[in-house]
């Protein structure tokens, strides 16, 4: 089945860069389902990949609306091409061990949280009520994965290593979170939302004390700039979405 045909208005954009992060890491939280280490941690990162999945829901709806293109929220998730999915790469990596998890979790319910505190004054009265009722999943997830990070990075000398390890991985993909371009500009000059950019300084003070919380250090940040928010993944994405994509493209409009 061939991939829909998606528009490149900034409005729609600013949606879907948000609405994708959602989606995709819900898509790799998934994946510790009957996996995790104990029963209560399985169990709470499927409910934290059901909120995703909402929250990208009402988004995708909102966003096809804005597209205008007659795009549901079931085609927008499943049948794109790669390059029209604007997730941050962080989202994308495959799942790694659970302190990669945990921090990763982290590093993103963290930015979500504070993307979801300002987006309740958006000029776009639908995504200011899906906000609302986001921003309160957010913080349980920041603080859930916070108190791993925590207990890892203060704790055995294989925990610590591990964390240590996965935050080494991770750090050098939070640049992209800020980059900013035409996209975030309109979204500031339209009172749509703020530029990611702009919550920079907050997003690091939160994870500069989390981090020493758990005794570990913040790693220097290198040139390196990952541009999934721009279409541009990493290798791993196309083996996300073949999977993620299979059953709809095998039996198109396919219901329960």
């Amino acid at each position: 089945m061939q991939s829909i045909r998606i528009g490149q208005d900034p409005h729609f954009q600013y949606l879907l860069r948000l609405s994708d992060t959602c989606l995709i890491l819900a898509q790799r939280l998934c994946e510790w389902c009957g996996h995790a280490p104990i029963l209560e941690e399985d169990i709470a990162l499927s409910n934290m990949a059901l909120d995703l999945v909402g929250q990208a829901r009402a988004l995708l709806t909102r966003a096809g609306a804005v597209d205008g293109r007659g795009h549901d929220e079931d085609q927008l998730a499943f049948l794109r091409g790669e390059g029209d999915y604007l997730n941050a790469t962080l989202a994308e990596l495959p799942r790694g061990d659970f302190a990669f998890t945990c921090l990763r979790n982290a590093v993103l319910a963290t930015l979500l949280k504070l993307l979801w505190q300002r987006l309740q004054e958006s000029s776009d009265a639908e995504l200011a009520a899906i906000a609302g009722k986001a921003v309160k999943e957010a913080r349980y997830h920041q603080e859930h994965a916070g108190d791993w990070v925590v207990r890892l990075g203060d704790g055995t000398a294989e925990s610590r290593a591990r964390m240590q390890a996965a935050l080494a991985q991770l750090w050098p993909y939070t640049a992209e979170l800020f980059d900013t371009d035409a996209v975030d500009e309109h979204a500031r000059a339209s009172g749509l939302g703020p530029r990611w950019a702009d919550l920079r300084d907050e997003w690091l003070a939160e994870m500069q004390a989390l981090l020493a919380a758990a005794d570990l250090q913040v790693p220097a940040q290198g040139a390196f700039l990952s541009t999934g928010r721009r279409g541009v993944h990493s290798e791993h994405m196309g083996r996300i979405l073949a999977e993620m994509q299979y059953l709809q493209r095998s039996y198109p409009g396919g219901v329960w």
